[in-house]
């Protein structure tokens, strides 16, 4: 199951210490304590396994390592070792100590999540005209530290929607040789799937019901995917008894969440079509086009309609 909403705390390194020391060389007296390394940075990257979050369930607490104290003869302390840690591209980052959202939308891009304490200076660092043996130092400073929710929010160029087991998931496998759960029962999906068709990313989301915009069956969960789609492609399943009711429930839902949801590029298609027989794919077309004007239908058994499917895809591409 992808873990798309975490809390952890995160700490970046406290700075090493500054130290006094003088040198012990006759002809070369004179301090010589080094200043301290400064802590390490807690960074987030994005990368495009979706599942990220799931390796950061099991830790609460992410620490960068702290800078080491400063040296005699002028040696200052290593820094700590900064810690990178990996989300999902997608990932909003709620800083819940400051209240600053942050987010990462592509594949490498990285952000500050915690900056490092500086090192202290050591006696070096104080000497002068009027002091030439300085006993001062400082301590390092401590890191920042915040506590954080990672939200996924996930990215894709094509949202696949409708009821549960209506062929998205189906759909999503022919186009592009992803691996979705397929099988005859509600819910068999119960977590985004990607797949890459070309340049284009495609999402097969989870079947809504009724209520789901007020968390019932899989709830807004993900409701909340949908809004970083660019374009959805809503499926009705030519199984159906009321495709109608079954298109307005799912818009229903979508605007009850979020009103802009109704606004996104939106593909109607009649799918499943090879478990009815002709006559009645045609019917049900019919009532799907007075919806949506531009509604088609396939069946991943017919080459035909897939073909369409993809050159509906390679306009998005161009589009994109």
């Amino acid at each position: 199951m992808i873990i798309d909403n975490l809390t952890i705390r995160i700490q970046a390194g406290k700075g090493g210490g500054g130290i006094v020391a003088f040198n012990k060389n006759k002809g070369s007296l004179g301090p010589t304590g080094g200043r301290g390394g400064n802590g390490g940075n807690i960074s987030f990257i994005g990368v495009s396994d979706l599942g990220a979050l799931n390796a950061l369930r099991n830790a609460k607490v992410f620490k960068a390592e702290d800078g080491k104290n400063g040296r005699h003869q002028l040696n200052d302390g290593t820094a700590g070792e900064d810690l990178v840690v990996k989300v999902p591209v997608g990932t909003v980052i709620h800083n819940l100590t400051t209240g600053v959202d942050q987010e990462l939308v592509r594949v490498g891009e990285e952000i500050l999540g915690a900056k490092g304490g500086h090192g202290g200076k050591g006696n070096f660092l104080f000497r002068g005209p009027h002091s030439t043996s300085p006993k001062r130092f400082q301590e390092g400073l401590p890191g920042e530290q915040y506590n954080v929710r990672l939200e996924l929010k996930m990215i894709a160029d094509v949202g696949i929607i409708g009821l549960s087991n209506v062929g998205k998931s189906s759909l999503l496998n022919e186009l592009t040789k992803a691996k979705s759960k397929v099988a005859n029962y509600h819910f068999t999906t119960l977590e985004p799937h990607l797949g890459a068709y070309h340049d284009l990313i495609l999402a097969d989301i989870p079947g809504l019901i009724e209520g789901a915009s007020e968390g019932k069956g899989l709830g807004v969960k993900f409701l909340r995917h949908i809004e970083r789609t660019r374009v959805l492609f809503h499926i009705v399943s030519a199984e159906s008894e009321d495709l109608v009711k079954d298109y307005k429930a799912i818009r229903k839902e979508l605007g009850a969440y979020n009103k802009s949801l109704l606004e996104k590029d939106e593909y109607l298609f009649l799918g499943k079509t090879d478990m009815v027989d002709l006559a009645t794919a045609k019917k049900k077309l019919a009532k799907l086009k007075k919806l949506n004007k531009n509604a088609s239908a396939f069946s991943i058994h017919d080459l035909d309609s897939i073909v369409s499917i993809q050159k509906i895809l390679n306009k998005i591409a161009e589009d994109k």
